[in-house]
């Protein structure tokens, strides 16, 4: 192949309701384009100082906000980096994939694990926290997932938190898929370390990941005996490259910060929780008509994320060539199941951009089309007749 064979880049276009990322807004996309500055120019220091005030609000804290330049699970591991020491006890809340890979970072770290496992699809029950923290006196941080998009369940906060404190351990918390999606009082709740990403309820592009500090994690790191393993993910001085000196840290992805700034000010202009009733009805709506397509949700109701519905791949389906069929006539992504729930479950996302009413009834339209091809038969037309009367009960105006 000669060098000018390759062309421009040329990628299809998705309706994109998988467990993220999802689609960004044109406006989002013309930020990201904005011509590039120097990220140690005033000019951009400002930008940085709205972004931490915009998080601010949306994490409901009047504590440290910051941006990891990394994607969620580098947030995750840069909370894991600084706020453990080698040998230092953790108990780890387990009910999904995404709780599995914080317990094997901590490992790598050199703490010593302890693992609270509970059911995936069911929210974790805190008796089970408070008998770990009995059984380990010692310990010193506990973690736990908001909003665990593998298993499709929303995890109630403040009975761990409060667990966590009477025990004189500090709190972690996974909100990539939580935060502008549903409730989150990072004060409130006593949280210490919580790590979101911007591709899922925000809309806007994968790759970083905005935290938010409580001044007792703060000052544990920068008082701590031994210094964080990563130089790269020390929370520490990312805050000081983020804070008034804004001290040199690391080369910052100027655009991509460009992108996040305009997301959450769309986040902001639309307003929090206009946002998270958004995610709410219209999650409804597609349950209403998944529902009434026969298709089993086997998380309980009053554990059930609007951001994500896990659905039961019917018996004798092949969950794969489903997705495949409806990505290929539809161009619409859905997920696969991970972990326990690989092969045997679907995952549809509605967050941020791509939750929107329209997406909801094209989606089950390509069900009702593709389900009877594979052996499935469904009514023509109920799921997306369900899914309309649901819908019309609210007003849920399009971002």
């Amino acid at each position: 192949m000669s060098d000018g064979e390759f062309g421009p880049l040329s990628v299809p276009r998705r309706m994109l309701l998988g467990p993220g990322p999802t689609n960004v807004h044109p406006r989002v996309l013309r930020a990201m384009s904005t011509p590039i500055t120097g990220y140690l120019d005033s000019a951009y220091f400002e930008i940085l100082e709205e972004i931490s005030e915009m998080l601010q609000i949306i994490y409901q804290t009047r504590q440290t906000t910051m941006v990891v330049a990394a994607s969620g699970s580098g947030g995750m591991e840069a909370g894991l980096n600084s706020l453990i020491e080698r040998g230092d006890k953790v108990i780890m809340c387990s009910y999904g994939h995404f709780c599995d890979r914080m317990i094997e970072m901590a490992g790598r770290l050199g703490a010593e694990v302890v693992s609270v496992r509970s059911e995936w699809g069911r929210a974790m029950d805190p008796a089970l926290l408070a008998d770990a923290i009995s059984a380990n006196p010692d310990v010193k941080l506990v973690t736990a997932i908001h909003a665990e998009t593998s298993a499709g369940v929303l995890q109630p906060l403040e009975e761990l938190s409060r667990l966590t404190h009477e025990a004189g351990a500090l709190f972690l918390v996974d909100m990539v898929t939580s935060l502008a999606g549903a409730e989150v009082r990072f004060d409130d709740w006593e949280i210490d370390y919580a790590y979101s990403g911007p591709q899922k309820c925000l809309a806007g592009p994968p790759g970083l990941s905005p935290v938010a500090v409580s001044d007792t994690a703060l000052d544990y790191v920068r008082n701590r005996a031994t210094k964080p393993s990563s130089w790269y993910l020390d929370i520490d001085l990312i805050s000081r490259y983020w804070g008034p000196e804004h001290v040199h840290h690391h080369t910052s992805p100027v655009s991509m910060m460009f992108g996040l700034r305009e997301a959450l000010a769309m986040a902001l202009e639309e307003g929090v929780d206009n946002r998270i009733k958004r995610h709410a009805h219209t999650a409804a709506g597609l349950r209403a008509g998944l529902n009434a397509l026969g298709l089993n949700l086997p998380v309980p109701a009053a554990e059930r994320l609007d951001q994500l519905t896990v659905i039961e791949v019917p018996a004798g389906i092949d969950d794969n060539a489903v997705r495949q069929q409806i990505l290929n006539e539809y161009a619409i992504e859905i997920g696969r199941g991970l972990g326990e729930f690989k092969g045997n479950k679907w995952r549809i996302g509605l967050m941020g951009e791509s939750c929107q009413p329209q997406n909801v009834l094209a989606v089950l339209a390509a069900f009702e089309r593709v389900l009877p091809l594979h052996g499935f038969e469904v009514a023509a037309g109920a799921g997306v007749a369900a899914a309309s009367i649901e819908l019309g009960k609210h007003e849920i105006p399009v971002p």
